[in-house]
């Protein structure tokens, strides 16, 4: 059963010429590599475990003969071995061809697999590899989450560009700074009897004027979205790479017949 499952996987020239010449596509291979990663761990696991196990590979045949003629006869004692060290090495042989072929496909279709990556009709990067614009879609990713934090303009005040300084600034404000004074009020006037009652009071009076003029050297809200918007344009462009990279035609790599050949025998 293995076998057939190897043979599934690593299509023969003849299978190619029924199939029309048709290769498989990079993504169809990626698509399957880690499931095979998953499970032929867990085969190579078992088959550890079983050959550990020395006894199951040992058997003996033991038969009784007494010393006299009409002694006691003891039935004959057989055991065989449970496990052939050829068949459990013919088994490793199909699981390791079967990964080490899948491996070497992907990544050598992973080296060869290139696209343009094209926004507006404007070739950005050329001939970009596939595992490069993996990368790229991440950092493009972090690109966004950067520029989406960058600080911009308060949209409660009115900006100019300094084309000088590369800053923006406001319109001079004019605002009162007032002070505190005290002065004396009368309660009552004064009588023959009596002296004019007063009090004092505490009053704001203006004091001067502040003049502002704020600066802010940040990003307007209009510079920050054209930059979002040209991440967005570049990110999508990367995806539509990726794709026609991964479903680039790749030639099966056999490589697990030389190592196992070398490492076993014929």
């Amino acid at each position: 059963m293995m076998l057939s499952r190897l043979d599934h996987f690593n299509l023969s020239a003849s299978a190619y010429r029924r199939e029309g010449g048709n290769m498989p596509k990079l993504n169809q291979i990626v698509a399957v590599v880690a499931g095979k990663k998953t499970r032929v761990e867990k085969e190579l696991g078992e088959l550890n475990k079983a050959i550990q196990k020395g006894d199951l590979f040992h058997g003996l045949s033991r038969q009784y003969q007494p010393v006299e003629e009409n002694g006691e006869q003891l039935p004959a004692e057989s055991k065989y071995p449970q496990k052939h060290i050829g068949e459990i090495l013919k088994e490793a042989r199909t699981i390791w061809t079967e990964i080490m072929d899948a491996v070497a496909t992907q990544e050598w279709g992973n080296t060869a697999a290139k696209s343009d990556v094209v926004v507006d009709g404007e070739t950005i990067l050329k001939a970009v590899p596939v595992t490069v614009l993996l990368y790229l879609e991440k950092q493009l990713n972090d690109l966004n989450t950067f520029v989406g934090n960058l600080p911009t303009l308060d949209p409660a005040e009115r900006w100019t560009h300094n084309g000088q300084t590369g800053e923006y600034v406001t319109e001079p404000t004019k605002t009162i700074r007032t002070k505190k004074v005290q002065k004396p009020i009368v309660l009552y006037d004064a009588t023959k009897e009596h002296p004019a009652q007063t009090q004092l009071v505490t009053e704001d009076i203006t004091a001067g004027h502040w003049t502002t003029t704020k600066f802010a050297s940040v990003l307007s809200a209009t510079e920050k979205r054209s930059m979002q918007d040209r991440i967005h344009k570049l990110q999508e462009a990367v995806k539509i790479a990726r794709e026609e990279a991964n479903s680039a035609d790749v030639k099966q790599m056999h490589i697990a017949g030389q190592v196992l050949t070398f490492v076993f025998g014929k």
